[in-house]
């Protein structure tokens, strides 16, 4: 099954997010970043889905992490967990970012392109 994914331009409202409700996932929204262009894919069933699509459009595979967000609580909440976050050539070793300051900048980026208000 073909579920949406997009790649952020500019900025993306809370409202233009629906279209992930139940698509697959009915809370969260996997999305991958390249750290380095600060380009965001959101969507898709795997993490791999989004990369492949970030790496389509010129992002380089090392640059790319995953991460999930929930968007529709009080407030939106992130989850740096990810089986594409396995790489101990990036010294990351299981499926959790563990890097303050990895995790410092995707959320960064994230929130300032993804129009949410954030824990």
């Amino acid at each position: 099954m073909n579920y949406p994914i997009i790649i952020v331009n500019g900025s993306i409202e809370k409202e233009e997010l629906k279209i992930f409700i139940d698509n697959p996932y009915e809370e969260l929204i996997k999305f991958t970043i390249d750290i380095n262009q600060k380009k965001i894919a959101i969507g898709g069933e795997m993490h791999a889905d989004s990369e492949k699509v970030l790496i389509e459009s010129g992002s380089s595979q090392e640059d790319i992490w995953g991460a999930n967000l929930y968007p529709f609580g009080e407030k939106a909440n992130l989850e740096f967990i990810s089986l594409i976050n396995i790489s101990p050539l990036r010294n990351n070793k299981g499926m959790e970012i563990k890097d303050e300051t990895l995790r410092s900048s995707i959320k960064q980026i994230v929130m300032d392109q993804i129009k949410l208000d954030y824990e």
